[in-house]
């Protein structure tokens, strides 16, 4: 089989606290471990995305508006949604699983992820690209887009398109 759960990989968080959340594998446990005997990952991710600045906000409001929040979980692999994106932060001399055994290593694990997807999202490398457009856009959003431009297809009666709107909204009819 195929190992494609690999480091720096974007994934979606499906189930627990941060169900929906994004966030980068930054070590993978394919075989588990003796305390975790399944195929398991540590990631870390966004808890808290920022928000759209405008051009009119101030340099203080920008600056407030463009913090992140984060987290470090391991997460056991049936709980992740992989996607097509990776991100090239480096959080393996940061993030290890035995910051994970005492809350201060992980707060600071957590602070010195803060500032590297901080740092990330302000260089603004790539920002052309759509993973960076991606990984700090919230999913709602996404979604949110996603559904209009289904349903949008949908009454334009595209075959296609509204087999897909079916399936989205939980429904198995082929048109």
């Amino acid at each position: 089989m195929v190992k494609f759960l690999k480091s720096n990989k974007a994934v979606i968080v499906l189930q627990g606290r941060y169900a929906g959340r994004k966030a980068v594998i930054v070590r993978s446990f394919d075989d588990g471990t003796r305390d975790r005997p399944y195929g398991h990952c540590l990631v870390a991710g966004i808890k808290k995305y920022p928000r759209k600045v405008i051009r009119k906000d101030s340099a203080k409001k920008t600056a407030k508006k463009s913090r992140v929040k984060c987290f470090v979980k391991l997460v056991n692999y049936q709980h992740l949604m992989p996607t097509r994106y990776t991100l090239d932060v480096d959080l393996k001399d940061v993030v290890t699983v035995d910051a994970l055994q005492t809350k201060d290593k992980k707060v600071a694990a957590c602070k010195a992820t803060k500032e590297r997807f901080e740092e990330r999202f302000k260089t603004g490398k790539n920002r052309k690209n759509e993973e960076l457009d991606y990984m700090w856009d919230s999913l709602c959003s996404f979604m949110v887009q996603l559904e209009f431009s289904l349903s949008v297809g949908y009454l334009t009666g595209d075959p296609m398109t509204m087999i897909w709107f079916y399936t989205v909204h939980g429904f198995a009819l082929f048109v």
